[in-house]
């Protein structure tokens, strides 16, 4: 599921207070990464991670391979903090979204 330009502005206001949850290290996105990752949107459907790399382009890099092996939305970055979102169905009390 994609979301609107709408929906991304109401999320960025709802991840501003949030802590990061995951850390990517120097190890790089590893499949422990991507599974404290999937726990994580499981859980909490809105999530900031923190990026620690060493520039602008290779953060940019690392952000774009995340959210194509995580299948979650990118909210937006800042510094070296990214924050993602994926529906969780399941979930009892899912975060609703405003209409498109």
């Amino acid at each position: 599921m994609t979301i609107s330009d709408k929906q991304r502005r109401w999320l960025k206001k709802r991840v501003h207070h949030l802590k990061p949850v995951v850390t990517l290290g120097q190890r790089g996105i590893t499949d422990a990464f991507l599974a404290e990752m999937d726990l994580a949107l499981e859980r909490h459907e809105l999530i900031k991670i923190r990026v620690n790399a060493g520039d602008r382009d290779e953060r940019d890099v690392l952000i774009g391979l995340i959210r194509e092996r995580s299948h979650a939305d990118f909210i937006h970055r800042i510094g070296n903090l990214a924050a993602f979102y994926r529906a969780n169905p399941r979930k009892p009390d899912p975060i609703p979204l405003p209409d498109l």
